[in-house]
């Protein structure tokens, strides 16, 4: 090999190496320490399994394919919500689903966060079903099926941070917790508290209501309940487009009641143009605020400013967006897509958007 032969090895094998290395660190998950945990950085991903299953191709902010939770973790999201039901129509959001899941988002060495809706499906404001395996239980066996189904969930997936129901302006365990008995719906989620308690030393508890402008007097029926932290979540079309007073009333629940804060849910559009036929939960200019437009930079600024919110709060922990995963997964099929692909964190060819870059540290 004459001189010029090693002089081009030696510049191939440098430029080899320094991509390799490149790419190693590109790649790479930045370890998280106890104080990476101040100040929680979260996204919901209960559809993750279901749109692995549908061999959606995810790609990261450089066009490369990369599954949603890896680059979840590496845009900077240091712990992961995830719905649970009690017995759903299939494996989708189950008992046996969510612990692995909650197993693999260990392994990445961010947090889990599980939001039990005591129901087969979707709890929130106008829906909280019992599960149907607890229909016909009495009151008391109802309260003993709290305390048992959440102390399984305790021991067995080990969650860092628990809602104990999803969203429950209303109460729970229609009709029995409902809020039109206040003290039944109590017991419920005392029954759930203890069931934390007695078998969790670490696992902190979180009670979670829908909108901030009565969230003050929600919790005044509360206070007295041995939780850690007032969640609360915050969509503009249905709470208002104040975003003063939100940060007024983050702060009053706060310093009303010596609680941590965090936003457990928010969401905003990249477009209001959709990608397969089923309607979409936000279409049109007046749902959102008037200084955020429905672009990618738009969808971005929004969060940012939520994050900002939550920074200012006096005990604010954090905030979580809810359907950064949910893009249309299933095809162009009608009824049977996502109403929520125009506010993902994926744009409509599956590329990673501007919006992951408020996670950064």
């Amino acid at each position: 090999m004459n001189i010029k032969s090693y002089f081009l090895f030696f510049l191939f094998s440098v430029f080899f190496l320094s991509a390799c290395k490149k790419e190693k660190e590109e790649n790479k998950i930045t370890p998280l320490q106890e104080d990476d945990f101040t100040y929680l950085r979260g996204a919901d991903v209960s559809f993750i399994p279901e749109i692995r299953d549908n061999n959606f191709t995810a790609k990261n902010s450089a066009n490369e394919n990369e599954d949603m939770l890896y680059t979840l973790r590496k845009a900077g999201v240091n712990v992961f919500r995830i719905r649970i039901w009690v017995n759903p129509s299939n494996q989708y959001s189950s008992f046996n689903e969510v612990k692995a899941l909650a197993e693999e988002i260990k392994s990445t060495k961010a947090r889990v966060w599980l939001t039990v809706h005591y129901s087969d499906t979707w709890a929130d404001p106008a829906n909280q079903q019992k599960p149907n395996r607890w229909l016909g239980k009495n009151f008391e066996q109802l309260k003993d099926s709290v305390y048992e189904y959440t102390k399984k969930i305790v021991l067995e997936i080990k969650p860092d941070y628990i809602q104990i129901g999803n969203e429950i302006n209303n109460g729970m365990l229609w009709p029995e917790g409902s809020y039109n008995y206040l003290n039944q719906f109590k017991s419920f989620l005392t029954e759930g508290i203890r069931a934390v308690r007695e078998n969790s030393s670490n696992t902190k508890i979180m009670l979670h209501y829908a909108g901030h402008e009565n969230a003050v007097y929600f919790f005044e029926e509360f206070k007295n309940l041995d939780f850690d932290i007032i969640a609360i979540s915050y969509y503009p079309k249905w709470h208002g487009k104040n975003l003063d007073s939100l940060q007024t009333n983050l702060n009053l629940l706060s310093s009303t009641y010596n609680k941590q804060v965090i936003i457990a849910e928010t969401s905003y559009p990249f477009t209001f143009s959709w990608n397969d036929w089923t309607n979409n939960v936000i279409g049109s200019q007046e749902e959102i605020l008037p200084n955020y437009l429905a672009t990618e930079l738009g969808q971005k600024y929004y969060l940012q400013k939520i994050r900002e919110i939550a920074e200012n709060t006096n005990n604010g922990i954090g905030f979580c967006y809810w359907g950064a995963e949910w893009v249309s997964f299933k095809g162009n099929t009608a009824n049977n897509g996502s109403s929520y692909e125009n506010q993902a964190f994926w744009d409509f060819n599956g590329k990673a958007l501007p919006v992951m870059e408020v996670y950064k540290k």
